[in-house]
């Protein structure tokens, strides 16, 4: 019963919520926790009724890292078969897209699975870092590789070396967040997000995103042939047909992910 309600989940019209629930240990990420929230997570990508998807904690702390007491006494053969990191792997095949709604702690694994989000809106009281240099660890859930990208070089080795977080202003000003709004707006801002985002062609959006993660690893020719081909296969689309239709008719578009 403890591990169903780590993970709280409602829906808002087109838009479903997942909430870390372990404010005990400032919904510190255990590897139960981690597996359902991918679990709801691929559900969620699947079910025709959800067009974009919110994950959020409290005011606290969005997630204040892993579950140390799990991985103490484990040691590097243990590790390694369990792989415990391949689950993150599962959160880049989501097609819909995902917004962090983030107060508070955002460290470690929160900070990973914030990165792993598309989007987003953090409260002013965030605090974002990467602090397991200070267990004798590293990150191993794309921390080094997603803050490189965001920060940079030296910014990255600097926070990843010390361990210390930088604040909400700062992420805002490298990328890492859309959006900075006063604890209270956190979650309605990001809902508000989602639902202008559900609101547009699902089939355009999702290729958007496609898109956009292919332009951080590939070449640019590549990105944009495949820019290009989807141009082109949204003209297969009835949404394409609406959408164009509904501007020369001056009427508010119906789209249906068709």
């Amino acid at each position: 019963m403890a591990e169903e309600m780590s993970l709280l989940v409602s829906q808002d019209g087109p838009v479903a919520i997942l909430r870390l629930n372990r404010p005990e240990v400032l919904n510190s990420l255990n590897r139960a926790l981690v597996e359902r929230l991918v679990a709801e997570l691929e559900r969620l990508d699947a079910d025709p009724a959800v067009l974009a998807i919110v994950i959020t904690g409290d005011e606290r702390a969005f997630a204040a890292g892993a579950d140390i007491g799990e991985m103490a006494d484990e040691s590097a053969i243990d590790m390694l078969i369990r792989d415990q990191f391949t689950v993150w792997d599962r959160i880049r095949a989501i097609r819909k897209p995902l917004i962090a709604a983030v107060s508070g702690y955002v460290l470690g694994g929160g900070a990973e699975l914030m990165m792993s989000c598309d989007l987003v809106v953090a409260s002013e009281s965030a605090r974002i870092g990467q602090p397991e240099i200070r267990l004798g660890v590293m990150p191993g859930a794309g921390g080094t590789q997603r803050l490189t990208r965001a920060l940079g070089t030296r910014r990255a080795l600097e926070l990843l070396w010390t361990g210390e977080p930088i604040d909400a202003e700062e992420a805002y000003r490298a990328g890492l967040v859309n959006r900075i709004v006063p604890a209270e707006r956190v979650l309605p801002e990001a809902l508000a997000l989602a639902r202008t985002i559900a609101s547009m062609p699902p089939l355009a959006v999702r290729l958007i995103k496609r898109a956009v993660y292919l332009a951080e690893e590939a070449p640019l020719d590549v990105g944009l042939q495949f820019e290009r081909h989807a141009f082109y296969l949204l003209f297969a689309s009835d949404d394409q047909k609406e959408g164009m239709r509904a501007f020369l008719e001056k009427r508010p578009p119906q789209f249906r992910g068709r």
